[in-house]
């Protein structure tokens, strides 16, 4: 028998077991079953190591909570939608569903050769006409609750691409990296400047006729329903505020040109500074700032130049306008200006320079007046007109409202009839119009007469048309496809053809997977109220305000149309950290990335799972993989030395109880960190498991009923994470099944106080090695361990249960039995008040005798002499020094 893994060598044996025995497929009639996802790939060519990493986290806990007995929905499928498809089969001379199409089966054969187990009948892929038939039907539902709207917009437009990019898709500098970041787009925010996420190329503004979804109709409760998120990291939590962009204050009317153009009404958190208020700006998307560009050329030409950059500064241009101040009645003047931004607020800001940082900085650009309207209450003076004042205070120059606290103030000011309270977004609805081929054709047909009228659901899916490669819009360029009948009156007609963002496609797509043949509609709503929410999500965090936002959107709507009741989709999200290479992100566009079957499915798998926290960054390093692999190596030849050996013994000592007791632990500890994701602690401890079993092993003859459930433990706790590798141990050791069915390992004993038995040891340990150091004892005679006598563990559990207010001595002392050893209990008593909070917990007296009796053979291994370990008796020279859990030690 060979005394070397290779997992190449038994991975299509056990895939082929895997799909025969059924493993990973997830019953119908399931019963509330665990839901383990990871974000689904975009079909870019094949899988890369952030794959890896994201799809390993999944599998070893699907895994996982499989053989802990739980009925596990793990499944896998493709976002297959999208520009970079275009752009690659554009490339390549072909069309954008052949090379989808091979890619898929690239990516499948990938993931199945690192071993993933997924539910394949449960498979979907975005651009079949049976998925997207529910984009399209899921569009018309919308549009009939009135979350669908369409209109005029100015749109980031990527000139090169020919498609509408959302805001956070335009990156500056360019950092594009195709096929490694989910395809689609986000919100319709105007950009100034910037280069497509894409190609690189520099973005323009546009104004075209969009679809939108209504995302800012559940803006308030996105925001508030992240509080009940406990389960999501906070960063993705703070993105998504940040994005939706929550303030509450104040619109105040201010009436601009005698009334000639209305009013315009400035929304602001600091309402209380309204008399500080020197001129009004308005942002270069204003509706009124583009009014003023057709007349007028100065405010014309400076729009067109800020809309071309990111650096605009404190610029801004003067109109030939004033605004009536509503509580002075001062005239002011009227600016464009770059800093006011188009989706803060509404999009014109009061000046007040005296009370805002970049009010004043644009005011000292362009000579604007300082005034003062809020003072500190302490009398501690400001450093005005030179710099602004930004906190509250009380009121100054400011009319009847003079002396007025701050927050008093916003109350009185509100009642003005030019004011009222207001709560604002940043939000925007989101834009999921795309003027290309490869998505989901939006439903809508186009009547002269009937204006926009939806596809009747008998006629969905509206399937593409065959591919013609074109520049511009492919599906206009469709004249046969695109003519067509008017749903409600029957006259000619033409079809939109925009398609989705793909965006939309993986809104929802956690729900198809719970019933991915349902005919009657996009899911099973019984199922879904059942099955939901997913349990576990994994992906990357640069989802937070995309991704991750719509699929919470998406499922507070389908609840509100009363096709889900389920407000929120994913109850724990872990976010994958990047892996490095040479100090940067792995990834193809930077020549860095190193195919995952390079170095075997199972090293790759252990490397990435060890080398850091699921969240944390690592680098890539050969000499970490060469481990990860030795690891392996390691774990089979403790099977095969086993199952080779012909000595083993039947009769038990204290250090085989040592080694069951350890057993026992390590599935405690182990159980745990997999429960907490922490993957490479899993890989920790069973490394120290390994390590102890060999020792174990070169110590004595093994006990046969302690060593052989250990490795079948070990073999149980790593499959999991190397499940190929797991199986080749399993068989070894003769067990029925398969390891990815068995039961999860269980203690015999109870285990609550694990830690601290191994604290014990360590500690114990660690002090005997500094003390044969530093009184330079080579070959000592003997150890002698003393644990402390029991009235120390009463005392010490007395002085933790104490409130460290309390007269912790007195309380110590009035126990009778420890009383009666008079000032030595003192003295310890002393002590133990001294250390008040800090007291750690602790094992008895008798399981601190019991655990280091257990682990005199590791003493005994390692330091070549003999141990004694005993209680300490009355009078003993040693019970002075022994404590709670940290025994006296004689060495001689």
């Amino acid at each position: 028998m060979s005394r070397r893994y290779d997992h190449a060598r038994v991975q299509e044996y056990w895939q082929q077991a895997w799909e025969r025995e059924g493993v990973f497929e997830c019953p119908t009639d399931a019963t509330d079953p665990t839901y383990v996802l990871g974000m689904f790939p975009y079909t870019s060519g094949s899988l890369h190591m952030g794959h890896i990493r994201n799809y390993a986290i999944t599998d070893a806990y699907a895994r996982y909570r499989r053989m802990a007995g739980d009925e596990v929905l793990h499944p896998m499928g493709w976002d297959a939608f999208g520009l970079p498809a275009e752009n690659a089969a554009y490339k390549r001379d072909t069309d954008p569903e052949s090379w989808t199409r091979t890619c898929i089966d690239q990516m499948k054969d990938d993931l199945r050769e690192m071993g993933f187990g997924y539910d394949w009948s449960r498979e979907i892929t975005t651009c079949d006409p049976d998925y997207y038939q529910w984009n399209q039907w899921l569009f018309t539902q919308f549009y009939d609750e009135g979350l669908v709207d369409y209109g005029a917009a100015t749109v980031n437009w990527c000139p090169d691409c020919e498609t509408v990019l959302a805001d956070a898709q335009v990156e500056t500098p360019p950092e594009a990296d195709e096929g490694e970041t989910t395809a689609g787009t986000g919100h319709s925010h105007t950009h100034g400047g910037g280069v497509c996420w894409r190609c690189g190329t520099d973005v323009e503004q546009r104004d075209l006729d969009q679809w939108f979804f209504a995302i800012t109709d559940y803006a308030e409760e996105l925001y508030h329903g992240l509080d009940d998120l406990e389960g999501w990291p906070d960063g993705v939590r703070d993105s998504q505020r940040n994005w939706i962009g929550r303030q509450e204050g104040a619109r105040v009317a201010f009436s601009v040109g005698h009334d000639d153009h209305g009013t315009v009404e400035a929304f602001t958190t600091r309402l209380d500074t309204v008399y500080g208020a020197t001129y009004l700006a308005l942002s270069p998307g204003h509706d009124l700032a583009r009014a003023l560009a057709e007349a007028d050329d100065d405010v014309a030409d400076y729009v067109e130049s800020v809309a071309s950059t990111d650096d605009a500064g404190m610029s801004g241009v003067e109109t030939d306008l004033t605004a009536t101040h509503p509580y002075t009645g001062e005239e002011l003047p009227v600016y464009v200006a770059a800093y006011v931004l188009d989706d803060v607020g509404t999009g014109a800001v009061m000046g007040v320079p005296a009370h805002n940082e970049q009010d004043h900085a644009f005011a000292d650009e362009h000579d604007l007046p300082v005034e003062q309207a809020v003072e500190p209450v302490d009398g501690s003076g400001t450093d005005l007109p030179h710099a602004p004042y930004t906190g509250d205070g009380m009121l100054m120059d400011s009319g009847e409202y003079d002396g007025l606290a701050s927050s008093a103030a916003r109350e009185r000011l509100r009642e003005h009839e030019a004011a009222e309270s207001a709560v604002t977004y940043r939000l925007r609805d989101w834009l999921i119009s795309r003027q290309r081929y490869w998505g989901t054709p939006i439903p809508i047909v186009h009547c002269d007469d009937c204006g926009h009228v939806p596809v009747p659901e008998e006629d969905l899916p509206v399937e593409l048309p065959d591919y013609v490669q074109t520049t511009g819009n492919p599906l206009d360029a469709a004249e046969e496809w695109k003519q067509t009948s008017c749903p409600d009156c029957g006259a000619d007609a033409v079809r939109e053809t925009d398609t989705m963002d793909t965006f939309v496609d993986s809104s929802w797509y956690f729900l198809r997977y719970l019933s991915p043949h349902f005919a009657d509609a996009p899911f099973d709503q019984k199922t879904a109220d059942e099955w939901l929410p997913v349990d576990v999500y994994v992906g990357g965090e640069e989802h937070a305000v995309l991704h991750l936002l719509y699929i919470r959107f998406f499922t507070r709507a389908l609840s509100d149309i009363g096709l889900l009741d389920r407000e929120e989709p994913v109850e724990r999200l872990i976010n994958q950290g990047t892996v490095l290479h040479s100090g940067e992100k792995m990834s193809k566009s930077k020549g860095n990335d190193i195919a995952p079957h390079e170095y075997g499915a199972e090293t790759t798998r252990l490397f990435v799972l060890s080398a850091a926290h699921p969240s944390q960054d690592f680098e890539w390093t050969v000499k970490d993989v060469s481990t990860a692999y030795d690891f392996q190596q390691t774990l089979y030849r403790l099977v095969t030395e086993y199952t080779d050996r012909t000595e083993t013994r039947t009769e038990s000592t204290d250090h085989d109880a040592y080694l069951e007791r350890e057993i026992d632990r390590t599935i405690a500890a182990v159980t745990e960190e997999y429960d907490r994701f922490r993957f490479h602690r899993v890989i920790g401890e069973i490394q120290r498991f390994a390590r102890l079993l060999g020792r174990y092993a070169g110590y004595d003859r093994p006990y046969q009923f302690a060593y052989s459930r250990g490795l079948r433990v070990l073999a149980g706790l790593v499959a999991p994470i190397a499940p190929f590798l797991a199986e080749e141990m399993w068989q070894l050791l003769d067990e029925d099944g398969l390891v990815a069915e068995s039961r999860w390992p269980e203690p015999l004993r109870d285990v609550d106080d694990y830690r601290i038995e191994r604290q014990v040891v360590r500690r114990t340990l660690d002090d005997v090695r500094e003390i044969t150091e530093v009184v330079d004892i080579d070959e000592p005679n003997e150890i002698e361990l003393v644990v402390a006598a029991d009235w120390k563990y009463r005392a010490y559990e007395i002085a933790r249960e104490s409130d460290p207010d309390d007269a912790i001595v007195g309380e110590i002392m009035a126990d009778e039995g420890i009383k009666q050893h008079g000032d030595t209990a003192a003295d310890f008593a002393d002590r133990l008040a001294d250390r008040g909070a800090g007291l750690e917990p602790i094992i008895n007296g008798e399981r601190e005798l019991d655990t280091l009796q257990q682990a005199a053979w590791l003493f005994e291994d390692e330091f070549g002499c003999d141990v004694v370990v005993r209680r300490a008796a009355p009078d003993d020279d040693l019970a002075a020094k022994a404590r709670p859990n940290k025994p006296a030690i004689h060495i001689s």
